[in-house]
């Protein structure tokens, strides 16, 4: 029976299982070192985040006739705590200027200042400094960044230095995101360990999900690497992170079902092989199924503006395509090549009865199943009212002061800059280039708008000039942003001009906006995705809709917790504009691997026993697999808030609450009541509406999962 199962069998067979194993050994052998490039293959620059058709993605790219890199300025900022600065003081500022100016990489012409701040106690130079040297990318500013303390620091006899602005923040980011891959995935490592050895209860099962899902992600890291080189594929550290993330939380959830259908098989099989083997061909479909839709859902960030999300897309479809590969192969390989004896102490000897058929998701099939309506119109009242939290979600954008859960130097430094009055924009320009002719005129229009304090004399190029605007008002307020319109009006209007306005109060604009655009498309378009998969998945349209729109309540109310949580427990002063987009494509596009496990088993059970009595056996068979897959899924986000970056901890928070939300209450709760209270009626128009059902519990012999409740 068991060679009739064709590809199962082929993976995990006496003879081609060794097989297996020897080809994953030599393609990890060949994966390891083009991994490791992976991180000299990033592109962190302003250009490869934002949308590039955005005005001031187009002013970037002009600027470069004028200067070769992307620039920011590193705000520079002197206080003398105990009194007025000293002739010394202002002697040691304008001889730190000059030696910025000699700094590698820094453009000598380009440190500005000194600015006077308030009661002559304070000063500040605005020092430009590159985002890209050669591959170094963000890391380039936090190395000229430590150059320009060094020498602020030095003999400064009590003055207190600190270095802000877009260079200093994203000098910051660069330290924060030092070693992310590391931190990650150590404690990415550390969650899914801890939560496989809770549910396995084994001191050494745990140990092949752990090394299969590593062997994904080093190939996974190997293949986006070649495309990157060689494709054109852009990857940054947002998605190599998220990469890490993903692979080891999808990956496991894929084994966890695996490992379930197995164990049931082992139950039922003297041989292991052929337990195996039934198991893959039983449990693979939606394996496969839950994986294809998850990569189909991320493919759908590629028509995304921005360059950050867009790029997100196929780095994270690439790590599910390759996480299924190897879930599905190395590690029924590595099951049967060790044996039973990996589940000891408890191990699953043929003809030993199912432990999970009088378990607590049996039980707990039993009581919805006394009011199935009442359990799904409280649940639904009660997850619909922690939703209507979702109105005072803080998406806008974030200011220097609210970008890390820690206070670094950057944040400091602005606070510095605002208690002495410096001019609010200085160091932090409005950028306009257009044609050389219309120079005088350009300059003029500028200098007139609203907003704008002072500008610089034309800067000309390659037949454009280039102008610096200062902002009256500080360049990360909406107040800028409004400024930044009037500008892009106003020149806009200039005859003959062909000018454009950008900046980083403009590259703040316009990502936000992107990021506002990007989500009104996306969202539509990957919960379309995703209820064709269920269509054809399970042959009905009723089930699909009412699975889709579990989805959304269930996104919705996770949403709505962690704005009520990031206002007024960790009183987060915003968010990212990505942060809905990203929350909803994580939730809906993992979550259906969750509504995939528990209702193709429903199915195949209704189609035996009619879909109540169906559906409690459903989810005695994998309530605890889905429990067990959320743990480990929303323990592996959970692990981005280690990074001490507010945007990573949003994101981490906001998806583990709302996968724990989908596994606990939303697909085992709220999902099995709708089954048992809608009946045959779910499955219409299939044929499946014929097949008789009962509301009668779920026999004690019934099939059921193979971990413990």
């Amino acid at each position: 029976m068991g060679r009739s199962r064709g590809v199962a069998w082929l993976v995990c067979g006496r003879r081609t299982k060794w097989a297996v194993l020897l080809l994953w050994v030599a393609l990890l052998a060949v994966a390891v070192p083009l991994a490791g490039k992976l991180t000299g293959a990033q592109k962190n620059d302003n250009s490869t985040w934002l949308p590039g058709s955005a005005e001031s993605t187009q002013v970037m790219n002009r600027q470069r006739q004028v200067q070769p890199t992307d620039t920011a300025d590193a705000i520079v900022v002197y206080e003398r705590v105990s009194g007025h600065l000293t002739e010394a003081d202002y002697s040691k500022v304008a001889a730190d200027a000059r030696d910025f100016a000699k700094i590698s990489g820094v453009l000598g012409d380009q440190v500005a200042g000194p600015f006077p701040g308030r009661e002559e106690t304070a000063q500040a130079l605005a020092v430009r400094v590159p985002i890209e040297v050669g591959s170094a990318g963000w890391n380039a500013i936090a190395e000229v960044a430590d150059q320009v303390r060094t020498i602020a620091q030095t003999d400064a006899d009590g003055l207190t230095v600190h270095i802000t602005g877009p260079g200093g923040v994203a000098a910051d980011s660069a330290k924060a995101f030092e070693g992310i891959d590391g931190v990650l995935l150590y404690a990415t490592l550390a969650v899914v360990v801890v939560i496989l050895l809770l549910t396995y209860r084994s001191p050494g099962l745990w140990l092949l999900p752990v090394l299969t899902a590593g062997t994904a992600l080093a190939s996974a890291q190997a293949v986006i690497y070649l495309l990157a080189r060689h494709s054109g594929l852009t990857v940054n550290g947002q998605s190599a992170g998220i990469l890490t993330v993903l692979v080891f939380g999808a990956g496991t959830d894929y084994a966890l079902l695996l490992i379930a259908r197995y164990r049931e098989e082992l139950r039922r099989h003297s041989d292991r092989h052929e337990a195996m083997a039934l198991a893959l061909h039983r449990a693979g479909p939606a394996i496969i199924a839950s994986a294809a839709t998850v990569a189909i859902g991320m493919l759908c960030l590629v028509i995304a503006k921005m360059n950050a999300t867009n790029g997100l897309g196929p780095v994270a479809a690439i790590g599910i395509a390759v996480g299924l590969l190897a879930m599905i192969t190395l590690l029924p390989a590595l099951l049967v090549i060790f044996g039973r004896w990996l589940f000891w102490p408890v191990r699953p000897r043929f003809g030993s009865a199912e432990p999970t058929a009088t378990g607590v998701w049996a039980r707990t099939g039993r009581g919805i199943a006394r009011r199935p309506r009442m359990v799904w119109v409280v649940t639904t009242l009660v997850l619909g009212g922690f939703a209507l939290g979702i109105t005072g979600l803080k998406a806008d954008g974030l200011s220097i002061a609210d970008q890390f859960t820690s206070e670094p130097d950057s944040v400091v430094g602005a606070k510095v800059l605002a208690r002495h009055q410096f001019p609010a924009g200085a160091g932090q320009p409005v950028v306009v280039v257009g044609k050389e002719q219309a120079a005088t005129e350009l300059r003029q229009v500028v200098l007139n708008t609203p907003g704008i304090t002072d500008v610089s004399q034309p800067k000309p190029a390659g037949g454009y000039v280039y102008l610096e605007a200062t902002l009256t008002d500080p360049p990360d307020s909406a107040a800028a942003e409004q400024t930044v319109d009037r500008v892009r009006e106003a020149v806009h209007q200039v005859p003959g001009a062909d000018a454009k306005a950008g900046g980083q109060t403009a590259i703040i604009l316009d990502a936000k906006r992107a990021s506002t655009d990007d989500r009104n498309r996306i969202i539509p378009l990957v919960l379309l995705v995703v209820l064709l998969v269920l269509i054809l998945l399970l042959r009905a349209i009723v089930a699909p809709l009412l699975l889709i729109a579990t989805v959304v309540l269930s996104f919705a109310t996770a949403l709505g917790i962690s704005a009520l949580v990031f206002n007024h427990v960790f009183k987060f002063g915003g968010g990212d504009p990505s942060l809905p987009l990203f929350v909803f494509v994580f939730l809906v596009a993992l979550g259906i691997d969750y509504n995939i496990f528990l209702m193709t088993r429903v199915r195949e059970e209704s189609a035996r026993h009619g879909t109540r009595r169906g559906a409690l056996i459903g989810l005695s068979a994998t309530g605890g697999v889905i429990t067990s897959a959320g743990l480990v899924l929303a323990g592996t986000f959970a692990a981005l808030a280690t990074l001490p970056v507010v945007a990573f901890a949003q994101i981490g928070f906001a998806v583990a609450l709302g996968v724990l939300l989908d596994t606990i209450v939303v697909r085992s709760v709220l999902v099995t009541a709708l089954n048992l209270d809608l009946g045959r009626w779910i499955w219409w128009p299939s044929r499946l509406t014929a097949v008789a059902d009962t509301a009668e519990p779920a026999p004690e012999r019934e099939e059921a999962p193979a971990l413990a409740s």
